[in-house]
Parts: C-alpha cells; structure tokens; sequence
C-alpha cells in the first residue's frame, strides 16, 4: 500500500478531521491545509474538517482559520501540512487527536506522527495535495475554491515559477489546477503586489544593504527601522527576494528584530546551500531558503563572517562549492 493510499484510508474512517500549520504561515501554509480541508469537505460532506491555527490578515484572500473547542480533538484525525518540526506546529492541540498525520516537502528532521509523508523532491506543499488527489483515483475531489489555494500555494513558494525547486510536475499540477474557475492571473498579480509602506522599505533594504566581494548580502532591519516605515514582521515576506535580484549577489539574509531584542532571519540563495547554517542559529529550511533566530546582536558579525564564506566557497560557473 502506498502512503498516499494509507492515508485516504485514514480519512475515509476518520468522521473528524482537523488540519494544522506551521506558525507565521506563507501561502503555502495556506494554501495546503486550506486546500485539503476544502477537498475533504467536498468529498466528504458528513465528515467534520477544521483548519486551525492564527488568522494572519494578509492572507486572509486565501482562507480563514477557525477556532474549536478542546474536546472536538478527541478521536479526531489530526493533518500537519507544510511544517518541518514540531516547535514550528500552530496551536500545540495537534498532539491530542487519536491519529497524526505529517504532509510536508521539508528537510525530514523531524519525522514526527503516525504517517509521515515527506516529499523534498516537491516544489511545496500544496502540489502534494495535488499529488494526493491524483493518487485517490476519485475518491478526492478538488472544488474551484481548492484549487485557487493550491495554486496561491505552488506560486508562493517557487516565487512564480522562479525557483530551483520548479520542476516539470510542478509545472504540470499548476496547469491540471488552472483548469478550474478561478483566475490564475489575479493571484499571481495578488501576490507580486505589495502596499506602499513595503514599497518605501524596500528602497530603504535596497539604499542600505551590504555586499560583500564574494556575493554575501545582508541588511539588518532594527525596530526603529520598522516603526518608521509602519511594518510588522509578518508584513516583511515580500522584500525578501529583493537582494537576489543583484547581479553578484549569491546567499543573502534579511534579519529582523523583534520586540523582545532578538532577531529573526531570512536566508535565501541563488546556489550555496544555506540550511547548515541555519541550523547553526536555531533555524532549518531548504537548502536555498531557510530561517534562523538570534536572541540578541552579538552574534549578528559572526553569522554574517559565515555567511560570507560560503559566499566565498560557491563557484557561480560549476555551482560547486570550492571547499
């Protein structure tokens, strides 16, 4: 039995179902667990499906999350979508339902639950929803309103199409879903968009970035920096690619810092592996798009000294590293 049929068999004798995500969630987040539940009900109309965790404003156009009682988990199948480990899950219940399931593309660190269905070959988590589905011969069906999060989901982590980790199945599953009602174009255009405060920060990050003379490019974004420009953490995703855009530029970090003083970092690369690093400073991710956590801005000139030797380490023209 594949595991994607083990875990049909775990819905279809499950009567409640309810799916989590991973805290600070992206359009993938969204977009897979929203995406799922969507399916599960369309498929399932007498089942019981929940989507749980933080309502975050900015991806409201995507699905809203839903707040449940404690006892609702008792013998309820419990789907993790798109979160690596177990510290990162939003909203803790997820450990109180009768069965736990793990759906993610991550790194597998982590591999937590009773199904464990981890796909690192897989653009994101929503095209393995999608992957699901095919693999249910039936039994799942994807409504319009799925297949608008889904899509919301593969563009949101391959940045339209613009990542490594694009691949022809991707390409595949995103056409299978833009054959659905709904407008492909007003998502993409919705999520190349971003508000007037994110457009003058993301002067600001251009004006005072810095670029090392081996491609490392790093910015530090200080509380006073946020308030000036009226923007929250969460508000900072769109700015993220922007230093990748340079020409000369291989690995780059935006670190932001938080209310308590630490700091949160961004680490992306257009060819080093950064997630190494990542893990140095509490973080993970996927080899070219990870994220870490500081306490404080001590060890802010001692990660961007890494940084910048893996920089250093990449030859642009074999995509080697040289050590």
């Amino acid at each position: 039995m594949s595991i994607e049929t083990s875990i049909l068999e775990q819905i279809k004798k499950s009567e409640t179902i309810i799916i989590h995500r991973h805290q600070r969630p992206d359009p993938d987040a969204y977009g897979s667990q929203c995406g799922l539940a969507a399916i599960i009900r369309n498929s399932f109309p007498t089942k019981k499906v929940y989507q749980v965790g933080e309502n975050v404003h900015g991806l409201a156009w995507i699905a809203e999350q839903e707040e449940i009682e404690d006892d609702i988990y008792k013998d309820a199948l419990v789907i993790v979508t798109d979160t690596a480990n177990q510290p990162r899950i939003d909203d803790k219940r997820y450990m109180n339902g009768h069965y736990l399931i793990k759906i993610d593309h991550h790194p597998n660190e982590d591999p937590y639950g009773d199904i464990c269905w981890v796909n690192t070959a897989a653009s994101s988590c929503s095209e393995m929803i999608v992957d699901l589905v095919n693999a249910a011969a039936g039994e799942l069906i994807i409504p319009d309103d799925a297949a608008r999060m889904l899509y919301a989901g593969i563009i949101g982590d391959t940045g339209r199409f613009m990542y490594d980790a694009t691949t022809p199945h991707t390409m595949c599953v995103a056409a299978q879903l833009m054959r659905y009602n709904f407008s492909a174009t007003k998502i993409n255009q919705k999520l190349d968009s971003i508000v007037l405060p994110v457009a003058r920060l993301a002067a600001y990050v251009y004006e005072n970035m810095t670029l090392t003379e081996s491609g490392a490019a790093y910015i530090v974004l200080a509380r006073e920096v946020m308030e000036q420009f009226a923007i929250k953490d969460a508000s900072t995703a769109p700015i993220v690619p922007l230093m990748g855009k340079i020409i000369g530029v291989k690995c780059w970090t935006i670190l932001v810092q938080q209310k308590d003083g630490s700091f949160r970092l961004r680490i992306r690369s257009k060819g080093p592996v950064i997630n190494e690093l990542a893990k140095e400073y509490s973080g993970g991710g996927h080899p070219l798009a990870s994220g870490a956590f500081m306490p404080d801005a001590e060890k802010i000139p001692e990660y961007i000294k890494k940084l910048d030797a893996i920089a250093a380490s990449y030859d642009d023209q074999t995509g080697e590293s040289n050590e």
